[in-house]
């Protein structure tokens, strides 16, 4: 939805940033006038802006509008928070999905949304939907409530103040209830959804520590309800998990053993 014109950042660096926004995980190409529309940006502004962005490769042009440029994705790579974590886990990931021919997520907590930075997934299977730079709710993805459990209390507060969205019959939207499975996270050092985020699907996720024993991401396997083992996707979990901590020199809790 467009912004109100009183509501446009009128500098340069803001409009390329509403321009950048336009783009959703599943657009290729958009046109000047659809990047007007979704940015609120005029579209002699777009024009403008949107050429000096091709010129530093953030954009590119073809027949139809235009997509972004692979600038955005050299510069993303560079990101330490994410290239040094992907790094270090991505060998424990493939051999999760080996192991349990499930789809496997790698993700974060950017803002008040899950993000994902890594999945690996079979051909012949149909997983969830979700993408690497996918972003998800964290109150009823599995991943959510693990990255919700091991990080500032502040964060769990700010998710509930902003409301719990309802995504199926069984997503938790009361904050009191959110509160209590989160606190059951904490203390067991793992976390399950089922059918909260999508019907038909179930996920388990672990946490990956740091040294500050803050949360740095976590590890989820998800897969159809109807075929899901969960001892056995925890247990490969947890090892992965144990595994991951004596990389880094850290020390797994004893209480998730």
């Amino acid at each position: 939805m467009a912004r109100a014109a009183a509501d446009l950042p009128y500098t340069v660096l803001g409009k390329a940033r509403l321009i950048l926004e336009a783009f959703q995980i599943d657009d290729i190409t958009l046109s000047l006038t659809e990047i007007s529309r979704i940015s609120g940006v005029p579209k002699a502004s777009v024009h403008r802006v949107a050429q000096e962005l091709v010129d530093w490769g953030v954009l590119e042009r073809d027949a139809h509008g235009y997509r972004l440029g692979m600038r955005l994705f050299e510069l993303g790579s560079r990101v330490p928070r994410i290239r040094v974590l992907r790094e270090t886990v991505h060998p424990y990931i493939s051999s999760l999905q080996t192991t349990t021919k499930e789809t496997v997520h790698l993700a974060v907590l950017e803002g008040l949304e899950v993000l994902f930075v890594e999945k690996e997934t079979g051909f012949t299977q149909s997983p969830k939907p979700s993408r690497v730079a996918g972003r998800t709710h964290l109150h009823c993805s599995a991943t959510g409530k693990v990255l919700l459990a091991f990080s500032p209390p502040q964060v769990l507060e700010a998710c509930i103040e902003r409301g719990l969205v309802r995504m199926t019959p069984r997503t938790i939207t009361s904050g009191s209830v959110l509160r209590q499975k989160i606190q059951e996270v904490r203390e067991r050092g793992y976390a399950i959804e089922q059918e909260e985020l999508a019907k038909g699907y179930m996920a388990v996720a672990v946490p990956i520590i740091g040294d500050d024993r803050v949360g740095l991401g976590a590890i989820s396997i998800c897969a159809p309800t109807f075929r899901a083992d969960l001892p056995r996707y925890l247990a490969s979990l947890n090892l992965v998990r144990k595994q991951i901590a004596a990389r880094q020199g850290l020390h797994p809790r004893a209480d998730t053993a």
